[in-house]
C-alpha cells in the first residue's frame, strides 16, 4: 500500500462521500435496512448516522481498506454502537459468508469501485435473504450521451486518483443483470460536476 493510499485517499474520499448530495441519498435509503446487516464497503463509516439501530441486529462491514475500517470502527465507538458492528478486511467478488444470512445488505457509493461489480452483485444475491432487501446509493452512468463521452474519457485517469472510482458504470443494468428487481428506483443528477453527480438509488429484490 502506498503513502496515498494509506494516508491521504481515506481522508479525501470520507471527505467526498460526505458532500451533502451523498448525505442525503444515505437518509433516504439506509433507514430502510433492518436485521442482519451486511454494508459491501463501509470505507470510513458515512452510511453509520443513518441506520435506525432500534431494527438493525448486527452489521458487518465488509472493506478492503484496512486505514478506512479503523476509521469506521473509531465512528461506531463515539456512537456507542460499536458492539453491534464486526468488520471484514476483504473486497466483495468472494464472500466468506452464509447463503440466505442477511436481512439487508447496504450498498453505498461503493459499486463504482469494486473491480468485478458483476462478481459482487452475484455474492450478495447469494448471501441475501429470498426476501430480503439491498439498499442502494451509487453515482454512474449518466442518461446523456453527451455526459457519457466524458465519463468515458474521465474514468481511467479519474480511478487512478479516487481509489478505482469508475464515473460509467450503468448501476441500474448491473443489478437487472445480476438477477434483482427494483421495489424502487429513483435516478437524478445531485449537486456537482456531471460526470460524477447522476445517481441511482433505491431497494432492489431478489427476481
Amino acid at each position: 500500500m502506498s503513502f496515498y493510499e494509506k494516508y491521504i485517499l481515506p481522508k479525501f474520499l470520507d471527505f467526498a462521500c460526505n458532500l451533502k448530495g451523498f448525505q442525503n441519498k444515505r437518509s433516504q435509503i439506509v433507514p430502510h435496512a433492518y436485521g442482519t446487516v451486511l454494508e459491501i464497503g463501509i470505507g470510513s463509516g458515512l452510511n453509520l448516522d443513518f441506520y435506525d439501530f432500534d431494527k438493525v441486529d448486527s452489521v458487518i462491514g465488509i472493506d478492503p481498506a484496512l486505514p478506512s475500517i479503523a476509521m469506521a470502527r473509531e465512528r461506531t465507538i463515539k456512537k456507542g454502537v460499536n458492539d453491534k458492528f464486526s468488520f471484514m478486511a476483504l473486497s466483495a467478488e468472494s464472500l466468506p459468508l452464509k447463503d440466505n444470512y442477511f436481512d439487508s445488505v447496504v450498498v453505498a457509493y461503493s459499486l463504482c469501485t469494486i473491480p468485478d461489480p458483476d462478481a459482487a452483485l452475484l455474492e450478495i444475491k447469494r448471501v441475501l435473504k429470498p426476501d430480503g432487501k439491498l439498499l442502494f446509493m451509487e453515482h454512474g452512468l449518466a442518461p446523456e450521451e453527451s455526459t457519457q463521452k466524458w465519463q468515458h474519457r474521465f474514468t481511467p485517469h479519474w480511478k487512478k486518483f479516487a481509489g478505482g472510482c469508475h464515473m460509467n458504470r450503468d448501476i441500474e443494468s448491473m443489478l437487472l443483470k445480476a438477477g434483482f428487481q427494483f421495489e424502487s428506483l429513483k435516478k437524478k443528477y445531485i449537486k456537482g460536476p456531471k460526470v460524477l453527480a447522476f445517481n441511482y438509488y433505491g431497494i432492489a429484490l431478489k427476481a
